[in-house]
């Protein structure tokens, strides 16, 4: 007797197959491995965490906090106090026992200074020293008066007047979701999920479905399209802020927030639109949709936050089960692209990372594509270390 076996049946069985060859074809690196391996490494090229980012004194900085973000994870996966103490170090080089933070000036109004602020959500969890817990006020304070645009939405920075940045995203948006969650109430969110609503009016472009790297409201500045406030390329780094700021964002929101799932079909779009410029390497290049022109090039720190956010949009289901390949891909790409291993010491780097982008200032950043081609590359940046430890763990999950 011979059952009916219908097309619809043999093309899943093709994609379960397909898939199946995927993986077999390319199986993934030992992800405990590679972030045990860089956090090591980066703990030898810098004994104290403070001289992360080539620094020369202890300072509170965005980059820190990100990179240790990732060493508070690998400490918790596996409690070796060593990552801890690490991050210790570090944050009680700066944190008064009044909650006062050491080189933070609330007056500049600078949206980067409240990444590093959930380490302290993490150092008050292990401790209970209420000296986290204060300056964990002492931050939120910069929120309660920070200048914003005319519909609420917060300036990068005051020196960057009427500017709204996808990096700011990630700096303030998720430690904003976290202390609400721990402290607040669930109406806050809405200011939160406000933030988001604007990057997706102002920001996006209707020809590539993603956003640029900045909006003007004031129209008034140089690299604005004087129409849109647009600047006028997407950069993948900040395309990756912006996907991180949304899976972590989706985190501290409750389930049944009623704005929860705009935010998760937004995040989904998102990452979808990514996925038409990943180069066939899985990874991403500097400027995201310009892949053909010459100067462009595979950029490390994009391609990782944009790893991390798809591992952990799988792993916490904001996204498909089925994107966990796109995932594994990218990671592999990680791998092959960028990790060099030095043959005398086995010490790891991570390479080819952009040192740094961005708008305005002094000398003046234009945002065009020669732009964003002309920073300095560099190796083992905090930018790119600390998305990668954290992709290494979100998919070993």
């Amino acid at each position: 007797m011979h059952l009916p076996f219908s097309s619809a049946v043999f093309s899943v069985l093709i994609c379960i197959f397909c898939c199946v060859f995927t993986l077999k074809a390319e199986p993934l690196p030992n992800e405990n491995l590679w972030s045990i391996r860089m956090a090591e490494s980066e703990m030898q090229r810098n004994p104290q965490a403070y001289t992360l980012d080539w620094r020369k004194a202890p300072r509170w900085d965005y980059t820190h906090g990100l990179e240790l973000l990732a060493f508070s994870r690998l400490y918790q996966n596996t409690k070796d106090k060593r990552y801890f103490d690490y991050i210790r170090e570090y944050v009680d080089s700066l944190i008064n026992e009044d909650g006062t933070i050491k080189s933070y000036q609330q007056s500049k109004y600078n949206i980067d200074m409240l990444n590093a602020g959930k380490l302290l959500f993490f150092m008050y969890d292990e401790t209970k020293n209420n000296k986290y817990r204060l300056a964990i006020d002492t931050l939120y304070k910069q929120l309660e008066h920070h200048p914003r645009t005319k519909e609420g939405g917060f300036w990068h920075k005051k020196r960057y007047t009427s500017q709204m940045w996808l990096d700011g995203l990630y700096m303030g948006a998720p430690f904003y979701a976290q202390y609400i969650r721990r402290y607040g109430s669930e109406t806050q969110f809405d200011d939160v999920i406000k933030q988001f609503e604007l990057i997706e009016k102002y920001l996006y472009r209707s020809d590539t479905k993603l956003p640029v790297h900045g909006w003007d409201e004031s129209k008034q500045q140089a690299w604005a399209n004087p129409k849109t406030g647009q600047s006028p390329n997407h950069w993948s780094r900040s395309i990756g802020w912006y996907a991180m700021a949304m899976v972590d964002v989706l985190d501290q929101l409750p389930n049944n927030y009623n704005k929860k799932m705009w935010l998760n079909t937004r995040f989904k779009a998102l990452i979808d639109a990514a996925l038409i410029y990943q180069d066939s390497s899985g990874t991403w290049f500097q400027v995201t949709d310009k892949t053909s022109i010459k100067g462009n090039y595979l950029e490390s720190s994009g391609s990782a936050m944009l790893t991390y956010a798809m591992a952990q949009g799988v792993m916490n289901g904001y996204l498909p089960a089925d994107y966990l390949l796109h995932a594994q891909r990218s990671y592999n790409g990680l791998i092959k692209q960028f990790i060099l291993v030095d043959a005398t010491n086995q010490r790891i780097s991570f390479t080819q990372t952009c040192a740094v982008a961005g708008l305005g200032g002094t000398p003046y950043r234009d945002g065009s594509f020669g732009y964003y081609i002309s920073e300095d590359i560099r190796a083992n940046d905090p930018k790119g270390v600390g998305p990668f430890i954290l992709a290494s763990l979100a998919l070993m999950r």
